[in-house]
């Protein structure tokens, strides 16, 4: 199974052309857990994923790959 979040929060980052030190210092999240949130060897909790969305402007749903819509 792959992990949904890690793809999507990679694709939103380089078509946004968003440095992971820029998300993490505008959403608050630290750069180390966004690296690992994109290597897919941490999940993120539900707060995280809220602000990660409201930061793209996604659902929460897209983030974790239960629609394809945005």
């Amino acid at each position: 199974m792959t992990n949904k979040f890690a793809e999507r929060l990679n694709n939103l980052l380089y078509e946004n052309n968003i440095t992971k030190y820029r998300l993490a210092k505008e959403t608050g999240i630290s750069k180390s857990v966004i690296t690992d949130y994109c290597s897919g060897k941490v999940q993120p909790t539900a707060d995280v994923i809220i602000t990660v969305a409201k930061y793209f402007d996604v659902s929460a749903d897209y983030l974790l790959g239960l629609s394809d819509g945005i």
